[in-house]
């Protein structure tokens, strides 16, 4: 099932994958705090020290651009639908990405970061701020729409810092 988000993601060996999660999201605001809650459960699990709180905001800001910038007009977040945005985890060794699916096909536009006095328009500057790189790509086949996604670069567990 995670085949077509790997195509586009920076080269990492799909058989290395050590862990994987992923949620359906349904189309309101506050699925952003529930892929938050299950960011934070399935990071717990996985233990992934000193990038836990970038993955976090992360995470949120990648769904709630999804919410706000990639459903249809006439499907606002608000609405109860079906789950049209999916969020994807998946940890190799000493990398974890973060994948948003979306129904949308639009490029995801990061805006001038000089405007930090801006209501918007921060969200790819943070995750490009937050993360070691990010990107998109369009699904194909079955799968309609688009998965913007963050890598992060992990310490291996002997470089963790002690707690």
């Amino acid at each position: 099932m995670l085949e077509p988000l790997r195509q586009g993601l920076p080269p990492l060996d799909p058989a290395a994958v050590s862990s994987a999660a992923s949620c359906a999201l349904p189309a309101r605001y506050e699925a952003v705090r529930e892929a938050r809650v299950f960011t934070r459960r399935t990071l717990d699990q996985w233990d992934v020290g000193d990038r836990f709180d970038d993955i976090c905001l992360v995470v949120s800001e990648l769904v709630t651009n999804a919410l706000r910038h990639a459903l249809p007009g006439d499907a606002g977040p608000c609405q109860d639908q079906a789950s049209p945005v999916r969020l994807h985890l998946m940890r190799w060794t000493e990398r974890l990405v973060c994948a948003v699916r979306d129904p949308s096909h639009d490029t995801p536009v990061a805006r001038d970061s000089e405007d930090f006095s801006a209501e918007s328009g921060r969200g790819l500057f943070l995750v490009d701020s937050f993360s070691d790189s990010w990107g998109w790509h369009p699904l194909a086949g079955t799968l309609n729409g688009k998965v913007v996604w963050a890598l992060f670069r992990l310490l291996p567990a002997e470089l963790q810092p002690a707690e």
